[in-house]
């Protein structure tokens, strides 16, 4: 009986990465302010504090939230726009790192931090102009599993450039 909860263990987290994966990068249709803000406050709220730092990972040094958890860019985002083209869905997949802060604490990372406001009124954290995500299948610091899902999703460096190339595993360590 346990290696068949193994099995189904493994494949579960595998198909939820899969319909999160398409939901995250599905249309970029701007989606109303209702769904971004149910789907931003619900999600994010864990990150609430929205302090950035650098970690190491396989894919070298990168941005990571206060907890540690891998900071990503969406590629359909315009630098400096002010707003989010992750809306709906998208949020539930790749929720936003909120701040309370005008100013967040950004440890390590030489890229330009700052914020935008969301439709529901709280501040997601940007680097260079670009907001900035968490992916929810990273299940702990250093997975990068989120890295080039749809071609449109990858994580940042600290100077705020993308890292473009592919993790050596499914999923790195610090």
């Amino acid at each position: 009986m346990a290696p068949r909860l193994h099995r189904t263990g493994l494949a579960l987290p595998a198909a939820t990465l899969a319909l999160l994966a398409l939901a995250g990068c599905g249309s970029s249709s701007n989606g109303s302010s209702a769904d971004a803000a149910n789907g931003s406050t619900s999600a994010a709220s864990p990150q609430a504090a929205g302090s950035l730092k650098t970690a190491d990972s396989s894919l070298g040094r990168i941005v990571v939230d206060g907890k540690g958890m891998t900071a990503y860019y969406f590629t359909k985002d315009t630098a400096n726009s002010g707003t989010s083209a992750c809306t709906g869905q998208c949020l539930q997949a790749w929720p936003p790192i909120t701040t309370t802060s005008a100013t967040p604490q950004a440890t390590g990372v030489t890229g330009k931090v700052g914020t935008i406001t969301l439709p529901n009124g709280s501040k997601q954290v940007t680097v260079n102009g670009r907001p900035v995500y968490l992916f929810a299948s990273d299940a702990k610091p250093g997975d990068v599993q989120g890295q080039g899902v749809g071609s449109v999703w990858y994580v940042l460096r600290p100077d705020g450039t993308m890292v473009t190339d592919q993790a050596s595993g499914s999923s790195g360590g610090y």
